[in-house]
């Protein structure tokens, strides 16, 4: 635990200063290095609130994850508007050229399309004169909204006595993971509440366990086969996100549907605004329903809206229909695989790794994937693609239920080194395996 929210105190506070930075590059590389900084940072922070939500509440994490993803998507929904009043309408460099030069901007956004560029050598836009931007704001405002959530969580760390030079001045908040075990039937044995209490005992698995090799020891292909087929249906869903939202308005304003490019501006952010809602929606869901059913309508329902978005392919109301519908069943896909690879893995937090890594890949590579598609055989390519996705996500969660029905089944006799054991408390009171 403290070394997670050590990670999680330097990770937001680089955010922080990543965001305070960027104004000031004025060199390109410089800026991608800061860019760097901050996927690293944002990476650790995805898989740790992750990984720690799901050592902490186990079977009941289904609905503190989408409660968490819901975040991400308001945070997704709510930077833009904060950008917003920051963006110039005109050229952020004044000369002579700027009148002229303002008045093609339309026309530029138009042909920088990133799949068709078109000729943009008669467009005489300024290089040289006075920079008017006042984008640099948007940034600073960003790192100042962000700069409470390192300071929340260095008072965790000085509450539950974790920093060396205040270790004896605080009060922890908690003697034991109190939310956990009233989260949990009184009926559970012994063992589980064991399971259940990470915080009681000071000699719990550290945050790299589950890496190494000797966990490994004994594990079936199916323990193997789980994490792969979880991973590879968040890289197909996953991707969908990402190259949706990047090439949805690209594919409305060509051809059959030549949609106006302010109206089309409204599709990305009906697709994350029904992110968004859908996530909201989970939590009360997720109460109800099981993870593996969620994940079921998820990926059924995803590939349902590509083949309907193919079939009506003409049609501009229903393209906006289905960018809702896409949004709404691509929602509550990660958290709920996330909590029911878990669940049938028995908590152990490694499967939150994979699974992570897995969808990062898959948003950065489908998108560079489809562009490439899109350039060479069209905008209609684009909902193809997206069918194709589906196709492989639902083929993909069929062979996860397939080792699920596989994979064995906890019991008392299992192997002291295989990985799917729970860890126990010994007399000392110490986690053991």
């Amino acid at each position: 635990l403290a070394q997670s929210l050590f990670a999680l105190f330097a990770s937001s506070l680089a955010i922080s200063l990543v965001f305070a930075i960027i104004p000031l590059c004025h060199n390109v590389v410089v800026l991608a290095v800061v860019m760097a900084v901050a996927g690293l940072a944002m990476g650790c922070i995805d898989t740790i609130s992750n990984m720690q939500l799901v050592k902490i509440y186990q079977k009941d994490s289904a609905i503190f994850l989408q409660a968490l993803h819901f975040f991400v998507g308001f945070g997704a929904l709510l930077s833009p508007l904060i950008a917003d009043p920051f963006l110039s309408d005109t050229n952020c460099i004044l000369s002579n050229a700027t009148a002229n030069a303002s008045s093609n901007l339309p026309h530029i956004r138009k042909s920088l399309v990133p799949h068709h560029p078109g000729n943009l050598s008669h467009y005489d836009l300024p290089m040289k004169g006075m920079v008017v931007t006042r984008v640099s704001y948007a940034f600073w405002i960003m790192a100042l909204i962000n700069l409470p959530v390192p300071i929340a969580v260095f008072f965790l760390l000085y509450k539950e006595r974790m920093v060396p030079c205040f270790n004896s001045s605080s009060h922890p908040l908690l003697s034991a993971d109190e939310l956990a075990m009233e989260s949990r039937p009184a009926e559970k044995d012994d063992l589980s509440t064991a399971v259940q209490r990470p915080h009681a005992a000071g000699g719990h698995d550290d945050l790299f366990s589950c890496c190494q090799s000797k966990n490994f020891r004994g594990a079936s292909y199916t323990y193997f086969a789980v994490h792969i087929t979880g991973a590879l249906v968040l890289f197909m869903t996953d991707g969908i996100v990402g190259e949706y939202s990047g090439f949805i308005y690209s594919y409305a304003v060509e051809e059959p549907l030549s949609v106006v490019h302010k109206v089309a501006g409204y599709l990305p952010s009906l697709f994350w605004g029904f992110i968004t809602l859908g996530r909201l929606i989970s939590i009360p869901v997720s109460y109800r329903m099981k993870p593996a059913t969620m994940v079921f309508i998820n990926v059924v329902g995803v590939l349902i809206t590509f083949l309907l978005l193919l079939i009506f392919s003409y049609s501009v109301v229903f393209l906006f229909v289905g960018t809702a519908s896409l949004g709404l069943f691509l929602s509550s896909t990660f958290p709920s695989m996330l909590a029911y690879t878990e669940d049938i893995l028995q908590y152990r937090g490694c499967a939150t790794t994979v699974l992570v890594t897995g969808a990062g890949i898959g948003e950065m590579v489908l998108q560079l994937l489809v562009g490439s598609i899109i350039h060479d055989q069209g905008s209609y390519s684009f909902l193809v693609c997206g069918m194709i996705f589906g196709g492989l996500a639902f083929t993909f969660y069929a062979f996860l239920l397939f080792f699920h029905r596989m994979y064995p089944k906890p019991s008392s006799g299992m192997d002291d080194a295989s990985p799917d054991k729970p860890a126990v408390l010994d007399d000392t009171g110490q986690y053991q395996r």
